[in-house]
């Protein structure tokens, strides 16, 4: 698995995380994929913070939402990614 295919399939991965968890869903939509390297997939929330007011949503994001992204990863590709949040 490479970046590019992270890319190319996210939305098939998102679709698969809104059919278990609306949350958990929420919680990732807006995240973009930045790299993937050694099993890491890094996701920026950048584009959050440019409301006028304090929109890091890190905090709301928990381990269970992440075991749930992680477990939609694998349903697409096959793959386990830890996840590295910037």
């Amino acid at each position: 698995m490479q970046l590019s295919d992270l890319k190319n399939h996210w939305n098939e991965v998102l679709d698969l995380l809104l059919e278990q968890d609306r949350i958990a869903w929420l919680a990732f939509f807006d995240a973009r994929l930045v790299s993937y390297e050694n099993n890491c997939l890094t996701l920026d929330f950048a584009d959050s913070l440019k409301f006028s007011g304090p929109h890091d949503f890190k905090a709301a994001r928990n381990p269970d939402h992440t075991a749930k992204l992680i477990a939609a990863i694998k349903q697409v590709f096959g793959e386990e990614p830890a996840i590295i949040e910037q």
